[in-house]
């Protein structure tokens, strides 16, 4: 069996389990925060959008000018990449549907892009070194987990939160 259609297995089932979570988060929770210090579901979200589109899209194949349209990926890094402290201030953040929004053109951009993919190219350095992975494959398998861990966030910020156990 080929890599690819098990790597888009993988990003589709993680992302489904992410729109579930959300689907229980109120937007008007999304910048609460539980203590201070702590990360927000808003946060956690533009975190997964930028991540997805630096592991799955800039690794793999780079920057391209039309990335703009999918997610402003300076701003985005600033808020929600790698290093960034969550603000309790959600006047400092996009709004949860711009945040939301740019979320989902990456992740379908991503299942676009990696299902045209040559597989040849999977094996091939994936950019800047990364303690969990050095290929394009590694990555883009990254991503799943990555996106996986963050939704566990999402649950744990849930129930602090006061939010109902998902039944």
């Amino acid at each position: 069996m080929t890599l690819i259609p098990i790597i888009l297995e993988d990003l589709k089932q993680s992302r489904a389990y992410a729109n579930d979570m959300l689907s229980h988060v109120d937007e008007s929770l999304w910048f609460k925060q539980p203590a201070e210090g702590i990360n927000h579901v808003a946060w956690q979200v533009g975190h997964m959008a930028i991540a997805q589109y630096g592991l799955c899209l800039k690794r793999v194949r780079g920057f391209h000018p039309a990335d703009d349209l999918l997610i402003p990926a300076d701003e985005f890094g600033k808020l929600f990449g790698k290093g960034s402290e969550p603000s309790p201030s959600e006047h400092e953040y996009p709004t949860p549907a711009e945040i939301r929004g740019a979320f989902d053109r990456v992740h379908t951009a991503v299942e676009r892009e990696i299902a045209a993919l040559d597989e040849s190219i999977l094996t091939a350095a994936a950019g800047p070194p990364h303690p969990m992975f050095t290929t394009k494959d590694g990555a883009l398998r990254f991503s799943a987990k990555h996106e996986m861990l963050h939704v566990g966030q999402i649950g744990l910020l849930r129930r602090l939160l006061g939010c109902e156990i998902i039944r």
